[in-house]
């Protein structure tokens, strides 16, 4: 029986290892998207990136967000 406890041990940590390595992927891929809605954003808008404060980019997301919110995104 102290074989199987070891085996079963083995194989949760290998499904722990395989779910840790998969969230890590979602979460670079959503980091992918994030830098390049961003950067989209900034071109269509011709922003300067030296002039974008953190205040001044909170200001701007806060509007995008509204203004989404008045016109949902077609699929």
């Amino acid at each position: 029986m102290i074989g199987g406890i070891v085996m079963s041990q083995s194989n949760l940590e290998k499904q722990e290892a395989k779910l840790k390595a998969l969230n890590q992927k979602i979460k670079d891929e959503k980091n992918k998207i994030e830098q390049r809605l961003g950067k989209q954003i900034i071109s269509k808008a011709n922003l300067d990136y030296a002039n974008l404060s953190n205040d001044q980019i909170k200001i701007l997301a806060k509007q995008f967000s509204e203004f989404l919110k008045v016109r949902p995104v077609d699929h």
